[in-house]
């Protein structure tokens, strides 16, 4: 009813009073998932942390506090025009546009019948503060796989660069109009694909260029290299799986109940198979539940029903979880064959489910809505052919002039002391091996 209203724009009181109200409800709701997406930033720091050892806890939690705040500021400065650039500023096709440095929105004071004309659902800056947050989440996905042997300041200037230009592009082609979106009617609801594989595809490439960390491969071999809290990781899981219910949950982009129960359900869904999928597959591979393959199992069924929370069934939501779940295991310990040092699992979780997300979308959507796992392949391929190239660029210029990995004394002594002068747990001794 409201909506029938507010959209025929009836003249009296009555209506314009519904017509304010269900603007004001649709604006609150992208504003808390927005909030809901930074909360994840909390989650993250205390997931990777919690992973990786004592010696290098304030390193990491530092990355992820300095993160979200290079992400939101270079997203004002350049990020949000070149991903959302409009109609009308597109410069080579549909694959590059900017409308212009810094933000344009409304004063404060501005009448809501104003602030609606922005697309009227949302004010201009409800949107930019939900879009901002999600910038940030590309670098933080790969803050955890170079955890422990990455110089702070090559880090955060990658962070910059990467959010700046890298990820805003790339989210262009499908939620900015692009050329995913116009020509092969590309799915990717909330970020499977440009937000979690194009933070895999820097994983990548930070990992390749910077080695493994001292001790972790012998003879060919993996040796573990154990993580310091395990209650720390299970609060960053339960804070990221409360995130995502905004980070799906607000991409619906208003407060439509039935989109928003639906969307909320099948998130839940795709986590919780996530769970029970990497619990067996971890009993089959590794003959124990493993609690951390089990974590990342529940971030590895979000990851990979993020793509199509909007349109696959419940069942299909399960089924996509499931899968996410049972190949994150295998997936870590192909990694390790591979020599590859991913001390949170994030090529796993982020890359690799990301794809299977994408992937999902073009096997599980109804027919009706025109998405064919042709146009996901072709979106797939777009993004992971320029992303991980540049973070491999990026992390190469920084390696030949500023370096991008510590010295093996700083390493081998623990990050917090050599980059920051400081323990996480000072006076706790037993730590300082670990």
């Amino acid at each position: 009813m409201l909506n029938a209203i507010f959209i025929m724009g009836a003249a009296d009181p009555t209506a314009m009073v519904g017509a304010e109200a269900l603007f004001t409800i649709n604006n609150i709701w992208i504003l808390i998932g927005g909030m809901l997406v930074f909360l994840m930033h909390l989650g993250f720091a205390s997931l990777e942390s919690g992973l990786c050892r004592a010696k290098n806890c304030t390193n990491i939690l530092f990355k992820n506090t300095l993160v979200p705040a290079i992400g939101f500021l270079s997203y004002a400065l350049l990020g949000f025009s070149v991903m959302y650039p409009g109609e009308t500023h597109w410069i080579l096709g549909n694959v590059f546009g900017f409308s212009g440095f810094g933000l344009n929105g409304p004063g404060v004071d501005v009448p809501w019948q104003e602030a609606a004309k922005y697309n009227g659902v949302f004010t201009y800056w409800a949107d930019f503060f939900f879009q901002g947050m999600f910038a940030a989440t590309a670098a933080t996905i790969v803050s955890g796989a170079v955890a422990e042997r990455i110089k702070l300041n090559s880090f955060l200037i990658f962070t910059a660069i990467y959010v700046t230009l890298v990820y805003p592009v790339l989210g262009s082609w499908g939620w900015g109009g692009g050329f995913l979106a116009e020509k092969w009617n590309f799915h990717d609801f909330a970020g499977s694909t440009f937000v979690h594989s194009v933070g895999g595809w820097g994983a990548l490439a930070g990992i390749i260029l910077l080695g493994p960390r001292i001790g972790k491969y012998v003879g060919g071999r993996p040796m573990p290299l154990m993580g310091h809290s395990m209650p720390l990781a299970v609060i960053g899981v339960f804070c990221l799986w409360l995130g995502w219910f905004g980070f799906n949950g607000g991409s619906i982009l208003s407060a439509d109940p039935g989109k928003i129960s639906y969307v909320l359900c099948t998130t839940m869904f795709g986590a919780s198979a996530g769970v029970i999928g990497a619990m067996l597959s971890g009993m089959v591979f590794l003959h124990k539940p493993d609690l951390s393959m089990t974590l990342n199992g529940c971030l590895a069924g979000l990851v990979a029903i993020t793509a199509g929370a909007d349109c696959v069934s419940p069942t299909a939501s399960i089924l996509i979880g499931l899968i996410g779940g049972v190949i994150v295991v295998p997936s870590v310990l192909f990694f390790d064959r591979l020599l590859l040092d991913d001390p949170v699992g994030a090529l796993s979780v982020h890359l690799v489910n990301g794809i299977w997300g994408t992937i999902a979308v073009g096997i599980f959507a109804p027919a009706e809505t025109g998405y064919t796992l042709l146009g996901q392949l072709v979106g797939i391929f777009s993004v992971g052919v320029v992303a991980f190239p540049a973070a491999l660029l990026i992390f190469w210029i920084l390696r030949a002039t500023i370096g991008i990995r510590v010295p093996e004394e700083e390493e081998l002594r623990g990050l917090d002391l050599g980059e920051h002068g400081m323990e996480a747990y000072p006076g706790f001794q037993f730590f300082s091996n670990q």
